[in-house]
């Protein structure tokens, strides 16, 4: 039997990436997964990929209509759910924060922090409804240290790691875990668009930099930092909450 049997789970950010990666291994563990992200045609293919255990709805996190609406069809469609992986999220830009862009910094704040407390705060009743779940938020080391260049990016994952644990303590009378999951740089198509940042005349200069700030020398795989939202999201992990799980290769033991 699947370590998440009888379940289901919502990913959002599904369309690629981390999230892509975590619906697949849910589906594969016994999970009805619905995919949630604004890039539809992507969403529709990561979907028809997994098979019948996946469906989707096209919505953008930092609205409340959108958030809303994700939540709201997935409990109409299948009752109710009872795992939330809260992982959409965007880079911005690499800049110094004297020549940050406003409104890019505004599109990283409501993204990475408003989307994650919309979530939040339309999921929870949900799953007290239900008897409890398990609330699991992508964040960052960016969300325990800073990063030069990347001020808007780092604030969101801080603030991140904040709502998480406020909303562990919040959700625990009503059996909600709410966990985070910090990774370093992981293969996917943000960390391309952090190296173009780094370093424009160079990718491969960028990666080797950001490689050799890992002890392990090298990026994490998506399906790697899937395993470990897998676990968060399982009943394996019943009595952990409000924690934060550095995914790393030991870059912040540094």
């Amino acid at each position: 039997m699947g370590r998440l049997e009888g379940k289901t789970a919502i990913v959002s950010g599904a369309a690629g990436g981390i999230g892509a990666a975590a619906a697949r291994r849910f589906a594969a563990e016994g999970a009805r997964v619905v995919l949630v992200d604004r890039d539809a045609d992507r969403l529709a293919h990561q979907a028809q990929a997994i098979g019948p255990m996946a469906s989707h709805v096209v919505a953008d996190v930092a609205t409340e209509d959108g958030t809303r609406r994700y939540i709201d069809e997935t409990a109409a469609r299948l009752g109710g759910f009872d795992i939330l992986l809260a992982n959409a999220g965007i880079l911005g830009v690499v800049k110094p924060i004297a020549d940050y862009p406003v409104d890019v910094f505004d599109a990283v704040i409501s993204v990475n922090v408003r989307g994650v407390w919309l979530a939040l705060k339309h999921a929870m009743p949900h799953l007290a409804r239900r008897g409890g779940g398990s609330i699991v938020v992508t964040a960052s080391t960016a969300g325990v240290r800073g990063s030069a260049g990347l001020g808007a990016y780092v604030a969101s994952k801080h603030a991140v790691v904040g709502m998480m644990r406020t909303a562990a303590l919040e959700g625990a009378a009503q059996g909600i875990r709410v966990n985070s999951v910090n990774p370093s740089p992981v293969e996917t198509d943000m960390i391309r668009r952090l190296e173009e940042g780094i370093d424009p005349a160079s990718r491969e200069a960028a990666r080797r930099q950001l490689e050799g700030r890992s002890p392990l020398r090298r990026y994490a795989s998506p399906e790697e930092v899937a395993a470990l939202m897998l676990f968060l999201a399982s009943d394996e992990s019943r009595f952990v909450t409000g924690t934060v799980h550095m995914i790393d290769g030991g870059r912040t033991a540094m």
